[in-house]
């Protein structure tokens, strides 16, 4: 199996506004390409594009191709579980979504401390061994967003999990909160297979500043910016699939070409990265990668990730006065909510895989967007 995963989580919309309208005929194209180039592992959740993703992967992976030509995970949704009767229920709806009798891979959705009880009173570990036994799942894993220790438990409670999907990037690999490498190293310890997620950071790693961006174009032009960051994670060892959201056919093109013939990164492309993540820390004030799970509980609908990209934008290169991100906050406010009227639940920070101090950064911003008037 080559290395690079269709995740679709992000992909392409016809309605900003609306996370649910997938474009059927572009997404359709790129499944095309990516199996015509040799690839074959699609990745998708049952709250991805509001549950779009999973029925556009029906009608333009599964209905299209052979089910033998291609692997499909999918992921029981932990933080929607409130009883045990829901494993069932959700896991039915998904086979139906996807048009398929059975999952190569399912992995339980974001095992944390926050979704503890549903792996472990709700028992869904035993859910989706016993889903294997039937034949309805091929291979059971998890995808996780904590720190190491939990994971090291996990894995010794529950030895029948083959794959661990962690977030691994660059950026990421020595960020203490993340614990990339901390994550890791306890799936290698325990001879799992690796699934990468978010390889570049919500699109961060293909967005860099233009310094950073210099040095990776100096060293071979005809390479992407994003293609570093999937390279990088490929090159671990241990590392079975990366996967890449994909949201423009242009996308697709440039991940099968160097993915194809995938070449690990040399010592001295290593080095280069070690001076691009130091410009990259400079330039962010909140790490955010537009995974929007904070807005899906958010009680007054506030929408956080687009207010925090703004925010970058600004801090990137600040300016007296009004700036364009004032008037496109003011714009995104005038439809959904202001920042300000943020009641600091914390339910936001309690989804956050990045363990981002939300309520923190979002009086930061109305303070810098918002006057007395606003």
């Amino acid at each position: 199996m080559k290395k690079l995963g269709f995740g679709a989580m992000r992909l392409p919309i016809k309605n900003e506004e609306d996370a649910s309208s997938v474009d059927s005929e572009i997404t359709g194209k790129m499944i095309d390409l990516f199996m015509e180039k040799g690839f074959n592992y699609f990745d998708t959740a049952y709250p991805y594009h509001l549950g779009s993703s999973e029925k556009v992967l029906k009608e333009k992976l599964v209905d299209k191709y052979s089910r033998g030509d291609f692997l499909l995970a999918d992921k029981m949704p932990l933080f929607y579980l409130e009883k045990e009767e829901d494993l069932d229920r959700f896991f039915k709806e998904q086979l139906e979504r996807c048009g398929v009798d059975y999952f190569d891979y399912y992995l339980l959705h974001n095992v944390s401390e926050w979704t503890r009880n549903a792996f472990t009173d709700i028992k869904s570990f035993e859910f989706v061994e016993k889903m294997k036994k039937e034949g309805k799942v091929k291979h059971i894993g998890i995808s996780f967003h904590d720190d190491a220790d939990l994971l090291e438990r996990v894995l010794k409670v529950y030895p029948s999990i083959e794959v661990v999907q962690l977030q691994i990037n660059y950026l990421d690999w020595e960020n203490e909160t993340i614990q990339s490498k901390e994550c890791y190293e306890v799936a290698r310890k325990y001879n799992k297979d690796i699934i990468v997620m978010e390889p570049l950071k919500g699109g961060t790693l293909a967005k860099i500043p233009e310094k950073a961006e210099k040095l990776f174009k100096s060293y071979n032009p005809q390479m992407s910016v994003a293609s570093w960051a999937n390279r990088y994670a490929a090159s671990l060892e241990g590392v079975f699939v990366v996967l890449s959201g994909m949201n423009k056919l242009s996308d697709m093109e440039d991940n099968v070409s160097y993915m194809e013939d995938f070449k690990p990164l040399n010592k001295e492309e290593y080095e280069i990265i070690k001076k691009v993540i130091d410009i990259i820390n400079e330039s962010i004030t909140v790490p955010c990668t537009n995974c929007d799970y904070c807005i899906e509980t958010c009680p007054q609908g506030i929408p956080i990730s687009k207010y925090f990209e703004l925010y970058n934008i600004w801090n990137r290169n600040p300016v007296e006065g009004f700036s364009p991100e004032h008037a496109y906050y003011r714009m995104y406010a005038l439809k959904n909510t202001k920042g300000s009227l943020c009641d600091e639940c914390g339910e936001c920070e309690k989804q956050c895989p990045q363990h981002i101090q939300i309520r923190k950064h979002l009086k930061d911003l109305v303070e810098l967007f918002e006057d007395e008037n606003f």
